[in-house]
């Protein structure tokens, strides 16, 4: 292609083969819905719509991740948008003969709330989906992620076409900076002022990147855009470079993405194949080529200077920035970074224009934001919301809430570096600013809900450690500085805390925070402090009582079998792996402290109806019955032989 004109008029040639009425069937073959078993069925699809005789009727194609994971493999039908959920290899042959030539709904396949017991037969139906705004991650159940040619039937690259053939790099830039896009990656930073920096750098060559090397635990939002929808990525890389002044791009990608790499690969092929990248971009004169740098899976590489580091071949390490990247980057060249979810945030902005963007959000945070919601919360999944939207909302509009009727405790969000909010504050509007005033952070976008069964004195440790396997080494106050903080820790969670750990804790991180060479570990300490912030009270009764408020926490905890309720089952005897069960025919079982192991399997397995098995923790277990107290009588059986 080599004009807009002929940009459109391929989009035209591609559309006119389509028919709106004719039946297609998504089925997202996202890495998580692969998991749980989308390639058998997308065969199974292929191989019934042969079989029957409906191949020039009936169209079927693999999509990109809608989101809503738990309940995969997802399956949307067009275009009545009916959607079947946890769809197996041996519904296919139903769906076809009943949805898609008879338009009949196979109810058992529908979602049902969980709370209401309501069925819904559309995808928008579903709350998990009517209570978000997806503009980045909409399209994905609707593009086959390794063809450009739905991308462009679904107005691809139109952005990018407005861009080089009718708008100045300048004014470019301005309609970034207008729209206030702030970089989803972890720092806010703006991402307009970050694009003009670059711009006014000395130097002819110059270089913008993505940022694909997501680490955080539980996060998955770049991954699925990258899977299911890369050529979004690439247009909104390839206006950037136009603003920027570049002609070289890379996408840093880790290596555990092997379905990004496979759908990116392909993507940058045939966009070069169609004169979307490489020499004079549709007819504009611009030049522009991208490359694909795998990262090993270092965590620092998510920071700038360290990812710049191993891009120029060299070992992942941050270095200071005493000159921003932005000028000096790689290979000391001016270098604009930017993750996934930013770059795709880009095409939209230019082609609506930034008053389209800005309609969503905060005073200072605008658009919507995509959250990895993970944790304690009935609906699981990537979700995409305003910013503005409140902490509630999310977790219970869409989340659904939390299960088994657990009572909310905090939600941690940001990532292993961030922080967590407690329920007081589930009215705080989300946006970078709020997040960062209430001692967590926005991050990429990781938010794991936890519950009442949570100690939070145990999630800082766990974070910690996650961190201190995570540090590069480079700087003692990282290096040394979180590993000591994860060894009080951990000694507080074993019950061998002591006065004055929670001083010397606030101490480390404040070094850390200080004189860290890089952010991650100058925000290291943060799980620390937003739990100190909102639940000192739990690290005082750790410390001072040798107790877990949460009943978490395995040194401190003992399994104890309550009398009155224990029945003699003897579930939890046969079950116990330790054999730390003291029970017997109609005798009330007891636990071997000396002998228990603290693995739970009693408290698991003892039935619903007796609930005999307990936790305690910060008081003496009460001394075990005598054989003749723990006789069950049987009062039932003795009445009816009398």
């Amino acid at each position: 292609m080599c004009s807009h004109q002929d940009l459109e008029t391929v989009r035209q040639e591609i559309l006119s083969k389509r028919d709106s009425k004719k039946p297609c069937i998504s089925i997202c073959t996202g890495t998580g819905c692969l998991a749980s078993g989308a390639g058998e069925v997308m065969a199974a699809f292929t191989a019934e719509i042969e079989s029957q005789g409906l191949k020039a009727d009936v169209d079927a194609k693999g999509t990109g991740c809608p989101g809503f994971c738990e309940k995969g493999p997802i399956v949307v039908i067009y275009p009545e948008e009916i959607c079947y959920l946890e769809v197996k290899p041996e519904d296919v042959a139903e769906i076809v003969s009943q949805t898609v030539k008879e338009n009949k709904v196979i109810e058992r396949l529908l979602y049902v709330d969980s709370a209401t017991g309501e069925k819904a037969i559309h995808e928008s139906d579903i709350p998990f989906y009517k209570n978000q705004e997806r503009t980045i991650i909409g399209n994905n159940i609707k593009i086959d992620s390794k063809s450009i040619d739905d991308y462009i039937a679904f107005g691809g690259y139109t952005g990018l076409a407005k861009a080089l053939l009718k708008m100045t790099p300048e004014e470019v830039l301005d309609e970034v900076k207008k729209s206030n896009l702030r970089g989803r990656g972890g720092g806010g930073f703006p991402t307009g002022r970050k694009w003009e920096e670059a711009r006014h750098a000395a130097g002819d060559i110059k270089y913008v990147i993505v940022n694909a090397d997501e680490g955080d635990p539980g996060a998955f939002m770049d991954r699925a855009v990258l899977e299911g929808n890369p050529h979004s990525v690439l247009e909104g890389l390839t206006i950037g470079a136009y603003a920027v002044g570049s002609h070289e791009g890379f996408l840093y990608v880790r290596n555990e993405y092997p379905l990004a790499i496979e759908n990116v690969l392909i993507a940058i092929e045939k966009a070069e194949e169609y004169g979307l990248l490489g020499k004079n971009i549709l007819g504009s004169g611009f030049d522009f080529s991208v490359k694909v740098h795998r990262g090993a899976g270092a965590f620092v590489c998510g920071e700038s200077s360290a990812l710049m580091t191993a891009l120029e071949g060299k070992a992942g390490e941050p270095r200071p920035k005493y000159v921003h990247t932005v000028v000096k980057g790689v290979w000391d060249r001016p270098s604009v970074l930017n993750n996934v979810e930013t770059w795709a945030n880009v095409p939209p902005i230019i082609e609506k224009g930034s008053d389209w963007f800005t309609r969503y959000g905060t005073e200072k945070s605008k658009g919507t934001k995509i959250f990895s919601l993970v944790g304690k919360i009935t609906n699981t999944g990537l979700v995409e919301v305003p910013m503005g939207i409140t902490l509630n909302d999310i977790i219970y509009k869409i989340g659904g809430g939390i299960p088994d009727g657990k009572k909310f405790k905090a939600v941690q969000t940001g990532g292993p570096s961030g922080g967590c909010i407690p329920e007081r504050l589930l009215d705080l509007q989300v946006g970078f600013d709020e997040l960062t005033k209430a001692g967590s952070m926005m991050g990429s976008g990781g938010m794991i809900v936890l519950d009442e069964d949570t100690c939070m004195v145990d999630v800082a440790r766990y974070f910690l450690e996650f961190l201190t396997d995570e540090s590069c080494g480079k700087c003692v106050p990282c290096r040394e500085g979180i590993r000591q903080m994860l060894k009080i820790l951990t000694k507080i969670t074993k019950g061998k805390g002591k006065p004055g750990d929670i001083e010397l804790l606030q101490e480390l991180a404040e070094v850390a925070s200080e004189a860290a060479l890089c952010a991650l570990g100058r925000s290291a300490a943060n799980p620390f402090l937003s739990t100190l912030q909102y639940f000192r009270d739990e690290y005082e009764a750790h410390i001072n009582e040798k107790r877990c408020p949460a009943l978490a926490c395995k040194e401190l905890i003992n399994y104890y079998i309550e009398p009155e309720k224990c029945k003699a089952c003897t579930t939890c005897a046969r079950k116990c792996p330790a054999d730390a069960i003291i029970g017997g025919k109609n005798l009330i079982h007891m636990v071997d402290q000396d002998k228990c192991t603290k693995c739970g399997t009693c408290f698991e397995v003892c039935p619903d109806r007796f609930a005999a098995v307990t936790k305690l923790s910060g008081v003496p277990v009460p001394a075990n019955l005598s054989e003749d107290q723990r006789v069950i009588v049987r009062e039932v059986r003795e009445a009816k032989a009398s």
